[in-house]
């Protein structure tokens, strides 16, 4: 029920900021042989150009926090306020700065779902399969348009944390090298160096990479990664801690001025 009256409100939002709503449902067999819904939701400004900029988050939360301690705390769901819900957040506000100032090339803005329902760790028996971002990869072989391409795109995932790190992801820096320096040339010049480091972070499976893969735009990761960690990420990924007491909103104005900085740039 929280899913889909979420769901309902970002596109109301997106429609309110004068963006062409366009949803994508599907359902899917997943690893455990369960059928789950799809819903992707797809904001539209300036549908008619030609020249297009896509950028995306996954609005889903995780449903299992496996990377807890105890099997009781493993089986609950997450709060998601940084992975998941920092990025939707950003691209909210850019979507009401587009219809306040709007752009003159096309701006395309989507949700997707089903990104962090990969089989949890917790599981004996490990199913083959690509089991993370579905919904993007739904959308990369069908995707709202007919042959969409765009320019480039950019994701945005775990953008909110205090003390985020940017570091320069490699399926980024492989498929669209010019994109990330071009973003992160940006974020030194707003001042925001500090949370763009010039440091690689490793290959991150996320919904950049069948954005990629399906050549719908060269894409990006904006996504806090850490060289201390074990996981690679934040200490309250994929845990019951990942509430509003992680996000700060310096963090999320980094990145969201930085995104918003490229776009408005762009003729």
């Amino acid at each position: 029920t929280a899913h889909s009256e979420c769901g309902d409100y970002l596109a109301a939002k997106l429609a309110a900021f004068g963006a062409q709503v366009v949803e994508q449902r599907a359902d899917v067999t997943h690893y455990d042989g369960r059928s789950l819904p799809i819903r992707n939701i797809i904001g539209r400004y300036n549908p008619e150009s030609k020249k297009r900029i896509l950028l995306f988050a996954h609005w889903d939360s995780r449903p299992f926090a496996d990377e807890e301690a105890g099997e009781e705390r493993q089986r609950q769901p997450i709060t998601g306020a940084d992975d998941g819900a920092s990025g939707v957040g950003v691209l909210l506000e850019i979507a009401r700065q587009l219809q306040q100032q709007p752009v003159t090339v096309g701006v395309d803005i989507i949700f997707f779902d089903l990104e962090d329902w990969g089989q949890p760790s917790f599981n004996t028996r490990q199913v083959e399969g690509d089991w993370w971002c579905v919904g993007s990869r739904y959308w990369s072989e069908n995707p709202h348009v007919e042959d969409y391409k765009a320019d480039y795109g950019i994701l945005l995932d775990m953008v909110g944390s205090a003390n985020a790190t940017f570091l320069r992801e490699d399926y980024s820096a492989e498929y669209a090298p010019g994109v990330v320096e071009k973003v992160w040339s940006t974020a030194h010049k707003l001042g925001y160096g500090n949370y763009f480091p010039s440091q690689r972070g490793g290959y991150i499976t996320d919904d950049h990479l069948p954005v990629n893969r399906q050549h719908r735009a060269p894409s990006i990761d904006i996504i806090n990664l850490k060289r201390d960690s074990q996981t690679g990420f934040a200490a309250h990924w994929h845990t019951l801690t990942d509430d509003m007491r992680h996000i700060d909103r310096n963090t999320l104005k980094a990145a969201g001025q930085t995104v918003m900085e490229v776009i408005y740039l762009e003729k």
